[in-house]
């Protein structure tokens, strides 16, 4: 199932996707699923880095030293 999104750009932005689509050959709509896909990715990465960066420091694992004597 699709579902159709309308979007309101800055004229700034709007012309700046529109030169990148013609130069990269692809679609507005395929860049703006791209960069979506992207943040949503982007954004669960980080809500996981906190989450163990937490428990590491809980479990004393604080320097990059500290994670590679962990798990050797």
């Amino acid at each position: 199932m699709r579902t159709v999104l309308s979007v309101s750009l800055p004229e700034k932005i709007s012309s700046e996707l529109e030169k990148y689509a013609k130069s990269t050959g692809r679609s507005k709509s395929d860049i703006v699923k791209e960069s979506i896909s992207l943040y949503l990715w982007e954004s669960r990465l980080q809500k996981l880095q906190r989450r163990i960066s937490q428990k590491a420091k809980q479990s004393g694992i604080i320097s990059e030293e500290d994670v590679f004597r962990t798990i050797s």
